[in-house]
């Protein structure tokens, strides 16, 4: 089982990341917040990552976490009926693990079904299997969790958005929004222009 990778980030697709361990390069589909961790580590540089590797009858999948608290919420979704990887995954990229924690600890399933692609009754049915796995404990390490590796903000989205409506692909924008509010760049109208005369 591979947990764990370090390596060097070779590319960056809009579903996975390509990082290079040893010669070897591993495909990992990312969540939110390990896709723009990565997304910053210059070129050359390690990259790391914190993995589950999922076996099934049409194939191989390894998915990939900015930490343990991560990965652990990730277990804990896709031992839900109906929940697959990349319905957690889409979770993961949308929601805060805090903020999904506390969605099923409040039973808000509206909350979770205005993630693209799940639908009420999966929402329903998460509450229902994992209300009483979730404890106040980890609602707390997963606040702190996301505050250490921040998710795209609402504006970053938008920014990407409309740099890839002008032709470029998710790559280089996510990369010039990075640089952007490197730079001090707060709105979304700010990003864009300055993600602009960066590329």
């Amino acid at each position: 089982m591979i947990g764990y990778l370090k390596g060097k980030v070779k590319y960056l697709a809009p579903d996975f990341v390509l990082l290079e361990v040893g010669g070897v390069g591993y495909e990992v589909i990312c969540s939110g917040s390990a896709f723009s961790r990565l997304s910053g580590v210059r070129a050359g540089e390690d990259g790391e990552v914190y993995t589950y590797m999922q076996v099934k009858e049409d194939g191989v999948s390894l998915f990939g976490f900015s930490d343990m608290q991560e990965k652990e919420l990730f277990l804990k979704l896709t031992s839900v009926q109906g929940v697959g990887g990349k319905s957690a995954m889409a979770l993961l990229s949308s929601m805060r693990p805090a903020d999904i924690s506390e969605a099923i600890m409040t039973a808000d399933s509206k909350r979770l079904s205005a993630v693209k692609g799940l639908g009420k009754k999966t929402a329903e049915r998460i509450i229902l299997e994992l209300h009483g796995k979730i404890s106040a404990d980890e609602l707390l390490e997963g606040s702190t969790a996301s505050r250490s590796v921040p998710l795209p903000s609402e504006e970053d989205d938008d920014a990407v958005s409309a740099l890839m409506g002008l032709g470029f692909n998710k790559q280089e924008s996510t990369r010039a929004v990075e640089r952007a509010k490197s730079a001090g760049a707060k709105t979304a109208e700010e990003i864009i222009a300055a993600a602009l005369r960066g590329m």
